[in-house]
């Protein structure tokens, strides 16, 4: 199998970089090893303690995600604090004693997350949250109160979380405020619940003050403003409410409302994007910058006391800047440059010298690595919007600079999920994975992708299967007139929505697409509706307005007629589905079905199982046990280079249990392992 494999990686490179017929291009690239790529991080989640004494990080320990901590001035002496050994820990903060770590971590992938804190005088660890079947979320933190953190539990009715506030070294917890129908609450840093937010059978939401043991309306937000409107904090005095608004206009500005005049305010407005995050002083609390990211991301700098620090730290690495942490009284932050082409840049930024140190970066082994550019391009839909996309090109395709290649080339299309999410620029593993293995990739965003306004939110509402999906293949026919895919070697693949819209691309559009990847995509809107969990029933009105209402006759109808499940039948180019098990958002019965229903129609289809995951793969030997066959089966069907998959199922939980002959080496590689 493996000698079989070498040579198919000559063939398929050869068939990549050389015109047939033509002169022969450079040599293509060294292969980078997946694991490189998918394994687990050096180091990641750099944060400064409160107090700027200790520095911490995600490492692997044993290969496993774990919170190390160390001297803030010998990052080299860091050990870690936690001794997770299943799916490594992705979420977690500092209390403000300074001297505990808190984090979240869920079974298999389900999302009921219990929160943990660790003493890092004693090493000892507490459960917060010793509740078997119910979600931790994080309410709130404040510098007020170090021993204690607002915590919402679903305990007393799964669809509902109420706030606790809950002593971090002995777990003990006091009831603060029920949750009798609510999506959720705005707290202060007194812990005082000031506001709660529920939706309106139309889609919209209403923001309510307490009084008493009633509430009262404050302001009506409308389904158009829904996912664009809504609070973010309170300054110092706790009178101004900071809040993202798009009402009477398209994008979210970043505005200010003074509770005691009700005099409303514009801090920062982008013209073509939704503000998009906040520098907010420790504990003044007042923003002091805006960012927005319509193709990059762009700051606006509203304090001046810190001007001088952003001109500064511009200079001092390549890449977009970002601020990862910053010390209770301000004098030292963690500053991480992210680039396309290397991996994420860390510094220690020591404000009053105006002097930053370099830490390390995310992942060492990708220096000096041949990793592609990532080059932003608007492209314009059939309907006139404006999809701000990204495309990659392989390393040594493009001679003569004009970000074209010298010949179309196989491509992917890699669509996001959501739909309520965005592409970015910066490192991105898998374009870097697909462009290294010799394809072209394009990632759009499609109408329902948020950051571009809510007229570009609500235009993919109803859309699913519609119109988001025409966005795509607008994007695809861009790439092939440009001469960037060859139109018989387009693949699709995605998650969770992009694992639905790979789905609708091989069953609405049949012919225009090779083959598709799907990860975790629901097959049947009806289903999916049915299904989601408990703790999304206070949000159910959102998806009845923005996918389709499961609750009437006439919204199931809809809905199957937008559901790839339909039509199956249609199906005739190569599918890969990928699925977590214990996934409480899409689950395991929407990739069963539509598995199910191809057999019955003699339909191929490979179907790859894990029993330990969730929505996505979170365990680093299941992603690359999963990439390792999804660049099989891309290679097989597009034409590319692929590393054989050698040891890439060693750890990993992975079954097939179906169409394991369809991918080559498939079968081989799961006797071998």
């Amino acid at each position: 199998m493996r000698i079989y494999s070498a040579l198919f990686i000559s063939l398929a490179a050869a068939a990549t970089w050389i015109s047939v017929g033509g002169p022969a291009q450079a040599a293509p690239p060294e292969l980078i090893a997946r694991e490189v790529l998918f394994g687990n991080p050096d180091k990641a989640g750099v944060q400064l303690s409160p107090d700027g004494t200790k520095v911490s990080y995600l490492a692997p320990l044993d290969g496993v995600l774990n919170v190390w901590v160390g001297p803030s001035d010998n990052v080299q002496a860091a050990k870690p604090v936690t001794r997770d050994t299943g799916r490594g820990i992705r979420n977690y903060f500092w209390a403000y004693t300074s001297g505990h770590v808190i984090f979240l971590q869920d079974k298999g992938g389900d999302e009921n997350w219990r929160a943990y804190s660790v003493d890092l005088a004693d090493g000892t660890t507490q459960d917060l949250t010793p509740l078997e079947g119910v979600r931790a979320t994080i309410q709130a933190v404040s510098h007020k109160f170090p021993n204690q953190v607002l915590i919402g539990l679903n305990d007393r009715d799964a669809r509902l979380h109420d706030i606790y506030r809950v002593n971090i070294s002995t777990g003990q917890r006091e009831l603060v405020q029920q949750n009798d129908g609510f999506i959720g609450f705005l707290t202060d840093d007194d812990f005082q619940v000031r506001f709660a937010m529920r939706m309106t059978p139309q889609g919209g939401s209403q923001i309510l003050l307490p009084d008493g043991d009633e509430w009262q309306e404050f302001a009506s937000i409308e389904m158009e403003d829904m996912l664009t409107t809504s609070p973010i904090g309170f300054d110092k005095s706790g009178d101004v409410l900071f809040l993202t608004d798009s009402r009477g206009r398209d994008t979210a500005a970043l505005n200010t409302l003074d509770l005691k005049t009700g005099e409303l305010k514009t801090l920062a407005e982008d013209a073509r994007s939704d503000i998009a995050g906040t520098l907010r002083h420790p504990t003044e609390k007042h923003i002091q910058a805006a960012q927005f990211n319509y193709e990059r991301k762009q700051w606006q700098i509203l304090d001046e006391s810190i001007a001088g620090d952003i001109e500064y730290l511009r200079g001092v690495a390549d890449g977009e800047v970002g601020i990862a942490s910053r010390t209770l009284d301000d004098e030292h932050w963690i500053v991480a440059y992210v680039d396309d082409n290397g991996p994420v840049r860390y510094y220690k930024y020591d404000r009053p010298a105006k002097q930053a140190h370099f830490l390390f970066t995310h992942r060492q082994d990708l220096e000096g690595l041949p990793l592609a550019e990532m080059h932003p391009v608007v492209i314009k839909s059939r309907d006139d919007l404006n999809l701000v996309s990204y495309f990659t090109l392989p390393v040594g395709t493009d001679d003569d600079g004009d970000l074209r290649p010298d010949q179309p080339l196989p491509m992917v299309l890699f669509v996001h999920g959501g739909p309520w999410g965005r592409d970015q620029w910066g490192y991105n593993s898998y374009h870097q994975w697909m462009a290294n293995r010799g394809y072209a990739v394009l990632s759009v965003n499609f109408r329902a992708s948020t950051g571009f306004g809510k007229n570009f939110i609500n235009a993919g509402n109803r859309e699913w299967a519609g119109r988001a999906h025409d966005d795509l293949l607008d994007a695809v026919d861009w790439a092939v007139e440009e001469k960037i895919a060859d139109p018989d070697r387009v693949c699709i693949m995605g998650g969770s929505y992009g694992g639905y819209a790979t789905l609708v691309g091989l069953t609405f559009t049949p012919d225009k697409f090779a083959c598709g990847v799907d990860i975790v995509g629901p097959s049947n809107l009806v289903t999916l509706l049915n299904s989601i969990p408990a703790y999304w029933e206070p949000q159910i009105d959102m998806f009845a307005t923005r996918v389709g209402d499961h609750r009437t006759e006439e919204g199931r109808k809809f809905l199957r007629e937008r559901s790839p499940l339909t039509y199956v039948s249609r199906i005739h180019k190569p599918l890969l589905i990928g699925q977590g098990a214990n996934d409480p958002r899409v689950k395991q019965a929407e990739s069963d079905q539509i598995v199910e229903a191809m057999q019955r129609n003699s339909i191929p289809v490979t179907y790859v199982l894990f029993p330990d995951e969730g929505h996505g793969f979170a365990r680093p030997a299941n992603r690359l046990s999963f990439n390792a066959i999804a660049e099989a089966f891309l290679s097989e069907h597009l034409g590319g280079r692929f590393e054989p998959i050698g040891d890439d199922f060693t750890g990993s939980s992975v079954s097939v249990p179906n169409g394991a002959r369809y991918v080559p080496g498939l079968s081989t590689a799961l006797d071998e392992n």
